[in-house]
């Protein structure tokens, strides 16, 4: 088995959501892992977006690694087309396993599930239990809300901009994943194909 260039965790929706930039920037994030050598790290499911990044990971020669518990094998419809497909028992053993296999995070659009993994792992950055980078691919507007919010907690003292300081938010998907491999200290390759980002 060759070893990757770099392992990039995305987290994202297992829902397509109502707009077709999601599904082209979850293909696009893929094709830019696949075709510079990198290993995908997600949530293992086959529908919405995360079966669309898995799938574009795929086809430009990526490997993909998906985690997802027992007790939503069924309800994900678990991809069984991933290079590693690891059931675990809970959530906890999912996102764990996530973070210790992957250099770099990076949020697409998505729901609760995608929120809640997000911030979860930027905590621990602040936290100091690891100093990988993260990012959030700001397409369409879809995290502006959410970014104002968060700059409002600044506002009222709840958060530092130190904290802010430690996600990378961008629209631009394919500046961003190069940022986040190179902040890792991983080497990229160069792709054989332009990417489409």
């Amino acid at each position: 088995m060759t070893t990757p260039a770099f392992s990039v965790c995305v987290y994202c929706g297992s829902r397509p959501g109502n707009n077709p930039v999601f599904t082209e920037i979850a293909k696009a994030v893929g094709q830019w892992i696949g075709e510079r050598d990198g290993q995908l790290v997600y949530g293992g499911g086959r529908s919405g977006l995360m079966g669309t990044v898995a799938e574009a990971t795929r086809l430009a020669g990526g490997r993909v690694v998906g985690v997802i518990p027992q007790a939503l094998v069924d309800k994900e419809l678990a991809n069984h087309a991933c290079d590693e497909l690891h059931i675990v028992a809970n959530m906890h053993e999912r996102k764990a396993m996530m973070a210790e296999r992957s250099d770099t995070f990076v949020a697409l659009p998505g729901g609760i599930g995608t929120f809640e993994e997000l911030f979860e792992v930027w905590t621990w950055r602040q936290l100091g239990y690891h100093d990988k980078p993260i990012g959030l691919i700001n397409v369409d507007g879809y995290y502006d809300h959410m970014l104002q919010f968060l700059q409002s907690c600044v506002g009222h003292g709840f958060m530092g901009e130190w904290q802010m300081g430690l996600i990378e938010s961008s629209s631009d998907a394919s500046a961003l994943l190069q940022s986040l491999v190179q902040a890792s200290g991983t080497r990229m390759e160069t792709p054989s194909l332009r990417s489409v980002i």
